[in-house]
């Protein structure tokens, strides 16, 4: 049986650490050409350098999704290097803000907004635009939500804010796309053992395992990969008949 992506050219933001990076990693196991797109190139080349050791086809990308020249950059070499671009995953993030509502950091919520936001809205505004260019075919763009898309959590207003957003977008994305053959999806993470995770948990004063029973049925922290498996299925032809969901990676949060 052949691989989830054999043959596709895939573009992953924030592949440079965390959840992005396990993404990459397994769209190029899967047997796809991958650009590992990050803010921090040298955590993009580091993680590109791995997979290439390993023979699979990984290239890094330097790229802040909040500038859209640098996301029309970003799409673009990835079509320069592998021909095309069959599928997506806007995944760059920033961690959440620590603040309540009546103490909002009015500079922090911009930057966030600029980031978890408008970056997926220009990921997905030049990745569509390349998708359009080449044709009819079967495209896929996944967005990286969280379960604060869904259920708000105190103390983090734009972190929640722009994760709904994440899934407005998502659904307007593949109502507006249908008919370009594109399918748009969002993953909705719970959550994970990931570096910004633990930064977060750290600023709180809490260690990273600290009441996991209240966000998973589990009692523990996602490993990344097992939110990677579900973004690089709803990324592959596999989710043909996919479009619009929002998939849950959260053993069971949301459904409390």
């Amino acid at each position: 049986m052949s691989s989830l992506l054999t043959k596709k050219a895939v573009l992953v933001t924030g592949a440079g650490n965390g959840l992005g990076r396990a993404i990459a990693e397994l769209a190029a196991e899967e047997g796809a050409a991958v650009l590992l797109a990050d803010v921090d190139l040298a955590a993009a080349t580091a993680a590109a350098a791995e997979l290439s050791r390993r023979g699979l086809v990984a290239v890094p990308c330097a790229a802040d999704v909040s500038d859209e020249a640098q996301v029309e950059a970003m799409v673009a070499r990835a079509v320069a290097e592998f021909g095309r671009l069959d599928a997506a995953v806007n995944n760059a993030a920033l961690m959440p803000d620590r603040l309540p509502i009546v103490d909002l950091d009015v500079e922090a919520f911009d930057r966030i907004v600029a980031v978890n936001l408008r970056g997926v809205a220009l990921c997905m505004k030049h990745q569509a635009r390349q998708f359009r260019a080449q044709g009819a075919g079967e495209w896929g763009i996944v967005n990286i939500g969280s379960v604060s898309s869904v259920r708000p959590r105190m103390g983090n207003p734009a972190y929640v804010a722009v994760k709904h957003g994440v899934v407005g977008l998502t659904k307007t994305g593949a109502v507006e796309m249908a008919g370009l053959g594109v399918r748009v999806n969002a993953v909705l993470p719970g959550g994970m053992d990931t570096p910004m995770i633990r930064a977060a948990r750290e600023a709180q004063g809490r260690s990273p395992e600290e009441g996991e029973f209240e966000l998973s049925l589990f009692g523990r922290l996602a490993q990344p990969r097992e939110v990677a498996e579900a973004a690089v299925w709803l990324a592959s032809p596999r989710a043909s008949y996919v479009t619009g969901a929002l998939l849950a990676a959260d053993a069971g949060y949301i459904a409390r």
